[in-house]
């Protein structure tokens, strides 16, 4: 049976060379379609037109905000390789382009060769012991998220403090991980990074954080087990912020980079 993530993924021929034909569901909102969501159906039409079979390097580009319903992937394949190849996408929905996406994928399991890792995971206590404060969503928004059902990031005591306090510095520490049954895989890593609250929630409250641009470096097949995430920013100007995250895998090994634009909007009002 398939998993949700699965489902909601899912790409169909469309009937012409490099097109194909999805569903965007609401089962991984925010208040929109998550953006991580967006980028992952775009990817699996890229993957149907390749032939290595994992993300090695992502960077998308957000036109427009995306809604439930049909929606189309073009796929133009620009190089296909004996060990990488890229494409790039475009998801369009309504006669208007959402999303563009350039992508190279590799095969990560044939990867080998120098290796040198000079940042290490955060120290969490267990999952059991992480967790929101209090019953109100992250960032003052008014409702429980449903992508809150498809993801499970629960943070670190101090990261859950500072989401409820606010005037923290900006980067939140956490366990993080599909809610469904089944191991994650290199192809849920760019919806993952983008899966948790904002760091900016830590500093002061907002409203939406929609994303400009999201890059992905996927750097291995995660083991079984929660991730654990570093996501935290340095730089917000003028209402736009950059955010990185960082995901290291179970046995502490890094399996995903990630770095955004964002634009901070003003609290809705209540």
């Amino acid at each position: 049976m398939p998993s949700p993530f699965e489902e909601d993924t899912r790409v169909v021929p469309a009937g012409e060379p490099g097109r194909w034909e999805a569903e965007l569901t609401d089962r991984w909102d925010i208040s929109v379609p998550n953006g991580g969501y967006v980028l992952a159906v775009a990817l699996a039409a890229v993957a149907a037109e390749v032939d290595q079979p994992h993300p090695l390097a992502v960077s998308a580009h957000f036109l427009a905000t995306c809604e439930h319903g049909p929606a189309t992937v073009d796929v133009t394949v620009l190089k296909q390789g004996r060990s990488l190849s890229t494409a790039a996408a475009t998801l369009w929905q309504r006669d208007r382009a959402r999303v563009a996406v350039l992508a190279t994928y590799a095969d990560l399991r044939a990867s080998n060769g120098p290796t040198l890792v000079s940042v290490a995971p955060p120290s969490l206590p267990p999952p059991e012991e992480c967790g929101f404060i209090g019953e109100r969503p992250a960032g003052g928004l008014d409702e429980r998220p449903a992508i809150a059902d498809r993801v499970e990031f629960r943070p670190s005591p101090a990261s859950a403090r500072a989401l409820a306090s606010r005037g923290a510095p900006t980067r939140l520490e956490g366990w993080l991980r599909m809610a469904e049954d089944g191991p994650t895989g290199p192809e849920h890593l760019p919806l993952l990074v983008d899966a948790s609250p904002p760091a900016v929630f830590a500093a002061f409250e907002t409203g939406w954080v929609p994303t400009i641009e999201l890059t992905v470096h996927v750097r291995g097949v995660p083991a079984p087990g929660w991730l654990r995430a570093r996501i935290e920013t340095r730089v917000l100007v003028d209402g736009e912020l950059e955010e990185d995250c960082m995901l290291w895998d179970a046995d502490g090994r890094v399996v995903a980079m990630s770095r955004q634009l964002a634009r901070v909007l003003p609290p809705a009002t209540r």
